[in-house]
C-alpha cells in the first residue's frame, strides 16, 4: 500500500500528522494525532488552508484506534491543493473539545505525492488536473482588499464581461 511519508516530519509537530495513502487503488487522505480525534467510526471535522487561500472544511471518519482519521472523498482536490501550495495550515477537533493545529511546509512534498499517485495508478482528472491560473479564492482575497468604490467598479466590469459572453 503506497503512502507518502507523513507530513510534517517527526519531531516538528508530533501532535498532528497527515499522509496521502493508496488503498485498494484509490487515494485516501489520512490524519494521525497523539490525541483522541473521534470515537470509533465517528465523523469529525478537519480544516485545511493552503497558503492564504480560503480554508476548506472536510468531514473525516475516525478509525478503530481513535487517533486516526481518514477520508476517501475529494482527495483529488486535497492532493492538487497540496501540490500547488507552499504551506498548509491544518486544524482538527478532538473528542475532548480541544483543537489541534499545525502549520506544515509543503516544500519537498511534491515528489512523494507524485510517487504515491504513480504507484497507485491514479491520475488527477477533471477539474483537479490543472490548477486554474486565478482561482475563486484568489479573487475573493483580492476583492476584499479593495475599497468599496473599487469593488463597485470591478463588479460593474465583471457584469459587462458576463453580459458579453451570453
Amino acid at each position: 500500500m503506497p503512502v507518502t511519508p507523513p507530513l510534517p516530519q517527526r519531531g516538528l509537530y508530533d501532535r498532528l500528522r497527515m499522509a496521502i495513502v493508496c488503498k485498494e487503488n484509490k487515494l485516501q487522505f489520512a490524519l494521525d494525532a497523539n490525541s483522541l480525534l473521534a470515537s470509533k467510526d465517528r465523523d469529525f471535522e478537519f480544516e485545511y488552508q493552503i497558503d492564504k487561500r480560503t480554508p476548506v472544511t472536510i468531514t473525516m471518519r475516525g478509525d478503530s484506534d481513535k487517533r486516526h482519521g481518514y477520508t476517501d472523498e475529494n482527495v483529488d482536490k486535497i492532493v492538487q491543493d497540496m501540490l500547488n501550495g507552499q504551506t498548509m495550515f491544518i486544524r482538527a477537533h478532538t473528542m475532548i473539545r480541544t483543537v489541534l493545529t499545525s502549520l506544515i511546509s509543503l516544500e519537498g512534498a511534491e515528489q512523494p505525492i507524485q510517487q504515491v499517485l504513480l504507484d497507485c495508478g491514479v491520475t488527477l482528472s477533471g477539474e483537479y488536473a490543472e490548477q486554474p491560473a486565478y482561482s475563486l479564492a484568489d479573487f475573493e482575497n483580492d476583492f476584499n482588499s479593495f475599497s468599496s468604490e473599487q469593488q463597485r467598479q470591478l463588479l460593474e466590469q465583471i457584469k459587462v464581461i458576463i453580459d458579453n459572453m451570453r
